[in-house]
């Protein structure tokens, strides 16, 4: 396989699957951490390694390094792997999974926004998802007549937070995830819940055109769920671990104890609540954005950008909803390629950062 996002935590996740059962691993695209990079180095043995930064490629223990965006690229088409396991964060996946499928090859994705700004574009036949909700959301399905399918979320960091406090949120406060550690952009996400819009987008482009939505469970114990036609409803439990999706896209199948069996009784009672407008304004756009899902690419670089304020200091927590809101209106865009895709997105990204 080819790992993009190697250091992270999904990363990590794909390279103990691999270990496990002995999967060969060809490259590793890395971003900065090196320290963690060369020893995976050290036990993985990859013919290529591609780095973010050419100044770091002195720090790298291999021979044959390489450094930037058109390096992934490359390595992705001359590779003899059938498999990439896309774990980058942001944007910057879009072009690397492009880049796989018109190679042929299978896409194990990670990469939220390959699908939310260019799902029009990507062959989803060539795509396996790894993100635990859309995991969960394929294992349900049985054949049967579906009428509604439902994902969860955690809430983030601030789902008990007074409303009145979260205008001074810091950015140290948005990493305090109530359930686990992230990186730090997709713990932003999560706390102004743009994560599921992400996720309801993904699923819209790879189960088709029907009704999607969230809830909120607090132990993230059930990842998804499925409203049959026929008034039955299905849920996938799970305890979160990410080994069990990855194991399913790099195998196709998995016959043995990979996550410790449910306990029902320790489990206890299971709660949902509705995603909460006032505590989350970004759910506003939920609908609209499920009815034009060609608008995600505005979503995604106006998010990038407004979260990119947001640590740099120059806007508060909540401004990032209203920076996104602003944009979402204020472009129609319809791309009708993927080079207009990066037409947009650059363009949306320039404007909200200087709303």
């Amino acid at each position: 396989m080819i790992l993009l996002g190697s250091t992270g935590s999904i990363g990590q996740n794909a390279l103990a699957i691999a270990q496990r059962y002995d999967l060969n691993v060809e490259v590793l695209v890395a971003g900065t951490r090196i320290d963690i990079l060369n020893a995976q180095i050290a036990q993985f043995h990859p013919k290529q390694v591609v780095i973010a930064n050419a100044s770091d490629i002195h720090k790298v223990n291999h021979p044959h390094v390489r450094a930037g965006s058109a390096a992934i690229i490359d390595t992705i088409e001359h590779s003899g792997s059938s498999l990439v396991v896309n774990a980058m964060v942001g944007f910057a996946g879009l072009a690397p999974t492009m880049a796989a499928i018109n190679a042929g090859k299978k896409v194990a994705l990670a990469n939220k926004e390959s699908l939310v700004v260019g799902g029009a574009f990507v062959n989803t036949s060539r795509i396996v998802p790894i993100d635990s909700e859309h995991f969960g959301l394929w294992y349900l399905q049985n054949g049967r007549a579906i009428r509604r399918m439902i994902i969860t979320a955690s809430g983030g960091a601030f789902r008990d937070w007074p409303l009145e406090a979260m205008v001074n949120a810091t950015l140290a406060d948005t990493q305090k995830h109530p359930n686990w550690s992230m990186g730090q952009k997709i713990t932003i996400d999560s706390a102004t819940m743009m994560n599921k819009l992400f996720e309801l987008l993904e699923a819209r482009w790879l189960f088709g055109e029907g009704e999607y939505d969230a809830l909120i469970e607090r132990k993230s114990l059930v990842h998804a769920l499925v409203d049959f036609v026929d008034g039955s409803m299905t849920a996938h439990l799970a305890h979160a671990n990410m080994q069990l999706p990855i194991a399913y896209a790099l195998r196709g199948r998995v016959d043995e104890p990979l996550l410790p069996a449910m306990d029902l009784v320790a489990m206890g009672a299971l709660e949902f609540a509705p995603i909460d407008v006032a505590r989350y304004p970004l759910w506003e756009l939920k609908e609209d954005v499920l009815r034009h899902p060609h608008k995600g690419v505005v979503l995604n670089a106006a998010n990038e950008a407004a979260i990119k304020r947001f640590i740099a200091g120059e806007i508060g927590f909540m401004d990032m909803a209203n920076k996104v809101k602003i944009a979402y209106e204020r472009f129609d865009a319809r791309p009708r390629s993927i080079d207009e895709v990066y037409a947009w997105h650059e363009e949306v990204y320039q404007t909200v950062l200087t709303l």
